[in-house]
């Protein structure tokens, strides 16, 4: 769904610096009013940081000992694949 602005809400976004807070009265939720070109760089900064907590994630198991060796997993997936193993 995509809501149309009201004037009042209009006047209220040119006047903010950043970003329109709005409270409901009825629930007390609280939302933010950003321009596309925010919200996006915003979910894009969420992922990179998703994805530099995984990769730091599997850094700290392979300095703590937590790992497959390479020929294991190889020898794991090539017999699901079923692909001659690498005498």
């Amino acid at each position: 769904m995509t809501a149309k602005l009201t004037v009042e809400l209009r006047q209220a976004i040119e006047q903010s610096a950043d970003a329109l807070r709005l409270e409901d009265e009825q629930s007390s939720a609280v939302y933010f009013v950003v321009d596309e070109n925010t919200h996006q760089r915003a979910m894009q900064a969420l992922r990179e940081k998703e994805d530099f907590e995984a990769i730091q994630a599997g850094i700290e198991d392979m300095e703590a000992g937590r790992v497959v060796p390479f020929e294991q997993i190889d020898a794991r997936i090539r017999a699901e694949l079923g692909l001659p193993s690498r005498s």
